[in-house]
């Protein structure tokens, strides 16, 4: 079965990416696959304290997590899993897109302020030719009735 990865973090424009990903899979008879990835640098502390704070980083990733699968499987049938990784976003993305050969398609959120589109569009858009999947980037701004035309 084909998945579309999505990357799940704290920027606005995850939304639409992991609400485009559901539709696409349900229309396309494919899964999602929602990765989060914890920066190193969160736990350079004591060990007991980097512990504790792994820990409360992965309950409140996987809080969120089951807020959109909630959605993604009342709305679209589609019964995502989560991944968590540890380490730099973008290698992570890079290596998880290597570990699972059922990824068919990255599917990032761009956001649409003076900043650009965001560090992790940025980056992967750069070695986009290198990739052995593509890339969709789905626009911040979007709403959701676009999102239902374009699917």
């Amino acid at each position: 079965m084909r998945k579309f990865l999505v990357v799940l973090d704290d920027s606005r424009e995850c939304l639409n990416a992991m609400r485009f990903a559901a539709m696409r899979a349900a229309k396309t008879g494919g899964g999602v696959e929602i990765l989060s990835v914890i920066p190193p640098d969160e736990f350079n502390h004591w060990i007991g304290v980097g512990e504790v704070m792994r820990a409360e980083a992965r309950e409140r990733i996987e809080a969120h997590f089951n807020v959109f699968a909630k959605w993604m499987r009342d709305r679209q049938g589609v019964d995502p899993e989560l991944v968590i990784r540890e380490g730099e976003t973008v290698e992570e993305i890079l290596a998880q897109v290597c570990d699972d050969p059922e990824i068919g398609v990255l599917v990032l959120g761009a956001a649409s302020g003076k900043g650009g589109p965001g560090p992790i569009v940025n980056a992967l858009t750069k070695s986009a030719g290198a990739l052995p999947i593509p890339i969709t980037i789905v626009p911040g701004e979007l709403s959701k009735e676009q999102l239902e035309q374009i699917t």
